[in-house]
């Protein structure tokens, strides 16, 4: 650990926080992180962007004037303190965590430092006039910080269930000594079959693994997919109406093709995520046929929902002619619907060797013929060991 981290933890040995209570800590950061996206894009939307056209003060000063659009656009500043102090206790916190996990640490640290680079890039968008490529680039920057956020949110979740699983095992009454006792509990003379023991090796195997190898490799396709469905639509975004600034300002649009740019970039937009969403409810379909755990079903089901609701918002956008409400609630399901796909590829975990994941299978064939073997047993009837007598 570098001498300036060793220092800090040394005075603060006295606190430690335990993986639950860091939990928070992390969906604290990714909440304060969703919410700064969504005042970012009121600012633009309200034509808020040029309301304090210097930086990081607001016409010289550092409180704003009594005017609507200063008063937007010095207010979301603002709200980069407590932003920031959200992500700075998600890593001060990390430092803390007992036990320590280093993975935790670097991706908190990630936060404060995205934070601090939006602050810039925010400063650069005004000083350029709200020119459509550091528009872009500042919308980008909040989706790869959103990136970090719901990795270490994830990440805590699953090292806090191990700290709890652990606990539970050391205890009498845990798992150990439950299946300890329902082996005590299996009738006399009962014999606990191959079949059955592989089984029950294969639940524990499938919890681990948890996904199909086809599952999870779609998963990832379906982040960079995604990925440019949210570019293409911070595309659509620069070429129309709402670039940021009052009526009457002169803001730099992405302009290629004249008045037929915007035209040109909303359809493009629209089949790439008519595609997306083709591909989403296509893995939600392939997650209830081949194996695949129970979070990344239902981050699949969330996702397709929020989908069949975002095409609905851009089409009547797109009818009433981009009315202001209705873009900020296209950015708001945009930015959960990033989230969504995030936390089933974070769900979804590592590729599973193809061994392991073919004992998965053997298990749950042996699961099965166990099942319909037991009605038989159940009504009496002698298994069919041998030949008749």
């Amino acid at each position: 650990m570098p001498a300036p981290l060793e220092r800090l933890s040394a005075r603060t040995n006295g606190c430690t926080v335990t993986p639950r209570q860091y939990l928070w800590f992390a969906y604290a950061a990714l909440v304060a992180l969703t919410l700064i996206v969504l005042t970012g894009a009121a600012v633009r939307l309200t034509g808020s962007g040029l309301g304090c056209p210097t930086w990081p003060k607001c016409y010289g000063n550092v409180y704003p004037p009594l005017h609507t659009h200063a008063l937007i656009e010095f207010s979301n500043r603002v709200l980069t303190a407590p932003v920031c102090l959200a992500a700075g206790l998600a890593w001060l916190a990390a430092l803390r965590r007992r036990p320590y996990r280093r993975e935790l640490t670097w991706l908190a640290a990630m936060l404060p430092l995205g934070v601090i680079g939006q602050a810039v890039l925010g400063g650069l968008t005004v000083k350029g006039r709200l020119d459509y490529g550091w528009v872009m680039g500042h919308f980008a920057l909040s989706m790869l910080i959103l990136v970090a956020a719901v990795t270490l949110a994830w990440r805590a979740r699953g090292a806090r269930e191990e700290a709890e699983a652990g606990g539970a095992l050391a205890r009498p009454g845990g798992e150990a000594g439950e299946s300890a006792g329902a082996a005590v509990a299996a009738p006399a003379g009962a014999v606990v079959s191959a079949p059955v023991a592989a089984a029950t090796g294969g639940e524990r195997r499938a919890g681990a693994l948890g996904t199909d190898r086809t599952i999870v490799r779609g998963v990832r396709a379906l982040v960079a997919l995604g990925a440019l469905t949210i570019f293409a639509g911070t595309a659509a975004t620069a070429a129309g109406p709402h670039a940021g600034g009052e009526p009457g300002q002169k803001i730099n649009r992405l302009d290629f093709d004249g008045r037929g740019t915007m035209d040109f970039v909303i359809h493009r937009h629209a089949e790439i995520a008519f595609v997306f969403s083709l591909a989403a409810v296509a893995l939600w379909w392939l997650s209830r046929r081949r194996p695949a755990t129970a979070m990344v079903r239902r981050s699949l089901t969330v996702l397709c929902a929020l989908l069949a609701v975002q095409g609905a918002v851009g089409l009547d956008q797109y009818e009433t002619h981009l009315p202001t409400e209705l873009v900020w609630v296209h950015v708001a399901l945009a930015s959960t619907a990033w989230i969504s796909t995030l936390w089933a590829c974070c769900a979804a975990g590592r590729l599973a060797p193809r061994s392991a994941m073919e004992g998965v299978a053997e298990g749950a064939a042996a699961r099965s013929a166990t099942a319909r073997g037991r009605p038989r047993a159940e009504a009496g009837e002698a298994p069919a060991v041998g030949g008749p007598v």
